[in-house]
């Protein structure tokens, strides 16, 4: 795992953002897994920048969303095919046909779920996951006690989580208590997995996945088990980490073959 120090919030959009451009300047027709929520949202603007400015093409480029909510009608402003639309689709003149995201909807949940682990197959697999942290631990909506051979299902959100969701809609009342998403294992099926943490409230969950036992209670620390897994966060974030200097370190004297436009500022 490689854990990147960043002075600020826009920063570890900038890194990160350049870890998925790679991606898709090396194959335009990259798979993408996409994550919602606050942390994601700085890498996202980076990368419609480059798209404005014509350095990017993202037309051919394919994405597979996280999770979904279960319940919430896909026109909802916060149903996760609407966000998906508004904060990526469209800034980054994506295809919609090529996006997908699980059918929260859906009246055979079950059977959405098994059908969106073929289209993920069928796509040839995830390059490159995008991946935000809960202060719980969680990624996706895997919340703890999540098992690491577990694949897209439904999930029961936990009371803190949808706590902090609430922020999003107009009341606490209207955060759903259910969702589809992919499991541990699907996200480790992944050929690199960029995860991004900001703030001060995600610094122990960050601590824990990092440095802390690999274990269910944090289902975060999975990424210690991936080949190619890289951690970008802010100083509030990495507040935490005891080997932070060591990180920095290591950032700074990247071998070439390792480097990517992020890493030589």
């Amino acid at each position: 795992m490689q854990v990147v120090i960043a002075d600020g919030p826009e920063e570890v959009g900038r890194i990160a953002a350049a870890k998925l451009a790679q991606a898709v300047r090396r194959r335009p027709g990259a798979v993408l897994g996409l994550a919602t929520g606050s942390s994601p949202l700085a890498i996202y603007r980076e990368l419609a920048v480059g798209r404005r400015e014509g350095r990017l093409d993202f037309s051919a480029v394919r994405a597979f969303a996280l999770d979904e909510y279960v319940g919430l009608p896909l026109e909802h402003p916060q149903s996760y095919h609407s966000v998906i639309r508004r904060e990526v689709v469209l800034p980054l003149g994506m295809d919609p046909a090529l996006v997908h995201v699980p059918d929260g909807s859906a009246e055979d949940l079950p059977g959405a779920c098994a059908a969106y682990e073929r289209l993920i197959r069928e796509a040839g697999g995830i390059d490159v996951q995008i991946l935000g942290i809960g202060r719980n631990g969680h990624i996706g909506f895997n919340e703890p006690t999540s098992s690491f051979a577990s694949r897209t299902r439904i999930k029961t959100l936990a009371p803190r989580t949808r706590a902090d969701n609430a922020r999003f809609f107009d009341s606490p009342e209207e955060v759903p208590t259910h969702c589809l998403t992919q499991g541990l294992a699907t996200i480790l099926e992944a050929r690199q997995l960029v995860l991004v943490a900001q703030g001060e409230a995600k610094a122990d969950a960050v601590a824990r996945m990092v440095e802390g036992p690999l274990t269910s209670m944090c289902p975060g620390s999975a990424l210690q088990l991936h080949p190619d897994a890289t951690v970008v966060v802010d100083e509030a974030a990495a507040s935490r980490l005891e080997l932070a200097d060591y990180y920095r370190y290591t950032f700074e004297h990247l071998p070439s073959w390792q480097r990517y436009d992020g890493a030589d500022g």
